[in-house]
């Protein structure tokens, strides 16, 4: 079976430029694992690759779906490995580029077995998440399984989906199994020491709300109300209600920023725990990991 190389570090990390510059010298196109990268229009605050960086190299799985579709990720997995095996046919060489876990543990060991939803026992779910809070209801999941509470990183989506399967069930959505990944998978993971990384957390968020990010929240919130339930995906990435209530002038520019780079920095240290944890990855330095996948790349492009 074809083993595809994943490139995988924390956000803000540096997990594009690494790519593009290993693709200076190999044939390389980019597959994205990013659960809003994919969304049309949502480009300052996923910190998208830029036009001229997308025309050096080409990208997979960018823009593929519009802030009005819960793009979820069963469709993830099927058109990043139909994307992989065009990449494939072509002669040329797939990477994996990303940082959501959920959608590289999908690649990696296939999607999980769940039933279908049941929108009754949902409803019921929802209703107790609005009532309690997202806590309240970790905590529920905790409780029985603490392997199945990391890996629902917090999303109030999959917290509900998780819910709604085992008050069914009594088993979670972690404990079908799953369907035979389409390939397999080698992993390279980097990181930057913490307090550099956390500089480069809060630099970048500076930067996006100097570039446009309000205006992309604001333009968001005309397509999509942010208040809408159940909470629409693409309101789910990280600072895009902040940056909203920047624009509207209920938050001032420092306290934006503050709490995004809070909640940023958040997100980083789970993303870390679900490489280490769930993808079996061990960090290394960014020019270890470039290293040892350009070492990787040579033997596979003359294999």
């Amino acid at each position: 079976m074809t083993v595809i190389p994943i490139l995988t570090a924390p956000t803000a990390a540096g997990k594009t430029a690494l790519a593009l510059d290993l693709a200076r010298h190999f044939p390389l196109e980019i597959v994205a694992a990013d659960a809003f990268t994919v969304y049309r229009g949502l480009d300052i605050g996923t910190a998208k690759p830029a036009p001229a960086e997308r025309g050096a190299v080409p990208h997979h799985l960018l823009d593929v779906a519009d802030v009005t579709e819960d793009y979820d990720v069963a469709r993830y997995a099927r058109e990043a490995e139909a994307a992989t095996a065009d990449v494939l046919a072509r002669g040329r060489l797939p990477l994996i580029v990303g940082g959501t876990g959920f959608y590289l543990s999908a690649l990696i060991r296939g999607l999980p077995q769940t039933p279908p939803a049941d929108p009754g026992v949902r409803a019921g779910v929802e209703a107790d998440l609005a009532a309690r809070g997202l806590d309240a209801l970790l905590a529920e999941v905790e409780a029985r399984s603490p392997a199945e509470a990391t890996r629902l990183e917090r999303n109030p989506r999959r917290v509900v989906r998780a819910l709604e399967v085992y008050r069914r069930t009594g088993r979670f959505p972690g404990e079908f199994g799953y369907s035979p990944p389409a390939f397999t998978y080698r992993v390279f993971a980097f990181s930057h020491p913490w307090p550099e990384l956390e500089a480069r957390i809060a630099a970048r968020v500076d930067a996006m709300l100097g570039a446009g990010w309000p205006e992309e929240a604001d333009w968001l919130a005309r397509r999509v109300p942010p208040d809408q339930e159940p909470r629409p995906t693409a309101w789910q990435a990280l600072g895009y209600r902040e940056a909203l209530a920047l624009w509207r002038g209920t938050l001032t520019r420092e306290e934006a920023a503050r709490r995004i780079t809070l909640a940023t920095r958040q997100y980083a240290k789970r993303q870390l725990t679900w490489a280490r944890t769930q993808l079996g990855a061990s960090g290394s330095s960014p020019g270890e990991a470039r290293e040892a996948l350009a070492r990787w790349l040579t033997g596979s492009a003359h294999g």
